[in-house]
């Protein structure tokens, strides 16, 4: 479902197969774990490193498993389950937001839902021009906003007319648009050029060589209404003696 791999001193989470890279259950833990992996390697060798997040395939990531949740045979029991992957996945981007290094995501295709909150959820986000769409898919289906993904999009996305078109708006939007948005930082002509300047970036901000612990609390400072919103625990800064 997906992989860890390093490269130099960057890491390379990859969501694998030609799916949709649907975050169900299975996913959501094997991200966890890579991310765990990543996190303690990067503890044990505190010489810099970076993450870099992408998928293979036309998708990034389409979002919750929502099939999933239908097949448990009544609206009650297809409701429990996408409550279960709405906690389930909040721990992710708490994850992401203590990750004791810098992260980028690679927007190599589509992102939807919660596929969309993956890629926000990092610190850099790259996109590839050509075909891949951003889009919050929850007013098209009728379904509500958990609120975590509410305090994600206010903490990344800062002009209020965008948030509005995204969030109330569901509004499809091409790379071109998203970066005269805000949204992404930059934007590549394909997966593989997008791919390619992800790892350039990661690895030029592993080798600035910045402690990790630092980095993470910084981030956290820097999103205290995220963090709470999925529970990261507001901890003192740990390195201030090195300064």
């Amino acid at each position: 479902m997906c992989t860890l791999e390093k490269r130099g001193r960057v890491f390379l989470l990859t969501l694998t197969g030609d799916d949709d890279h649907r975050l169900g259950p299975d996913l959501i833990a094997a991200l966890r774990s890579a991310l765990s992996t990543a996190r303690k390697e990067a503890l044990s060798d505190p010489g810099g490193a970076a993450l870099v997040t992408a998928a293979q395939g036309r998708f990034f990531s389409n979002g919750f498993d929502l099939q999933w949740a239908k097949a448990a045979g009544s609206p009650s029991a297809a409701q429990a389950r996408l409550e279960s992957m709405v906690s389930l996945f909040a721990p992710v981007v708490a994850d992401l937001l203590t990750l004791p290094m810098p992260t980028i995501a690679a927007i190599t295709g589509h992102a939807a839902a919660a596929g969309f909150a993956l890629a926000m959820s990092h610190d850099h986000v790259l996109m590839r021009g050509d075909r891949a769409v951003l889009y919050m898919s929850e007013m098209d289906l009728g379904l509500p906003f958990p609120d975590y993904f509410i305090t994600l999009m206010k903490g990344k996305i800062v002009d209020p007319r965008t948030l509005r078109d995204v969030a109330l708006g569901a509004m499809k939007i091409g790379g071109k648009e998203a970066k005269e948005r805000g949204i992404v930082d930059k934007l590549y002509a394909g997966p593989e050029e997008t791919l390619e300047a992800a790892l350039k970036l990661g690895e030029e901000l592993a080798g600035r060589g910045w402690v990790g612990s630092v980095y993470a609390e910084t981030r956290k400072a820097a999103f205290p209404e995220l963090c709470k919103a999925v529970g990261v625990a507001d901890e003192k800064l740990t390195a201030a003696s090195k300064l």
